[in-house]
């Protein structure tokens, strides 16, 4: 039985629409988000789950499909997490391929789950979170040239969680990182190109 409710969201002036949970608000009513993302946040926690159109990477010179699919899934999560800190600060649990159920199954997409442990820089304030988990899907639209990426940030900040919940090692999630799971399913099963107009413009 889903925890959650969702609604069918129109993103980039309805030239895609997703289902989102109902309790996320657009934060492009609250401030200025770039033309090439939408962003929609936890009105009750701090949950965000970001679209975003990205230009294709084009990736090694693999020959294998599998291969240039992995390293820019990769590229692109080193790029949303900071290279610097990519390799001492983040763990990937899973990588997984991932049908969009609206897509035509010859376009490929993959999702990854990574946790980014936080180090607490001198003079920052308290509050930041323990780690932050990210399911991260990546859409790949060969002919458009372009990446689509679905993330889902979760911070977990300490007394927010239960940290007796979590062990991803053992595949315990707890409550937080169980809903994105949610979430994202329920993206893999929504998420439809009604103009396809758009990645020419972006």
């Amino acid at each position: 039985m889903p925890r959650h409710t969702f609604q069918p969201t129109p993103l980039f002036g309805g030239a895609l629409t997703v289902d989102l949970p109902t309790n996320f608000a657009d934060v492009s009513k609250l401030r200025q988000v770039p033309d090439n993302q939408e962003v929609y946040i936890d009105k009750d926690g701090f949950t965000s789950i970001i679209v975003d159109i990205t230009e294709r990477v084009s990736s090694s010179s693999s020959d294998d499909p599998l291969e240039r699919d992995a390293k820019a899934l990769t590229t692109h999560l080193e790029e949303l997490v900071g290279v610097e800190d990519a390799a001492e600060t983040v763990q990937v649990w899973n990588t997984t391929e991932t049908q969009i159920s609206h897509l035509s199954e010859d376009i490929p997409a993959y999702t990854l789950i990574a946790t980014q442990t936080h180090r607490q820089r001198e003079g920052e304030r308290q509050g930041a979170p323990d780690f932050t988990a990210l399911i991260l899907t990546l859409i790949r639209l060969k002919k458009e040239q372009t990446d689509i990426l679905v993330t889902i940030n979760v911070p977990h900040i300490k007394g927010e969680y239960d940290e007796e919940e979590i062990d991803l090692a053992m595949g315990k999630q707890g409550e937080l990182i169980g809903d994105a799971v949610e979430y994202a399913a329920r993206i893999w099963e929504s998420f439809d190109v009604k103009d396809w107009g758009l990645f020419n413009e972006i």
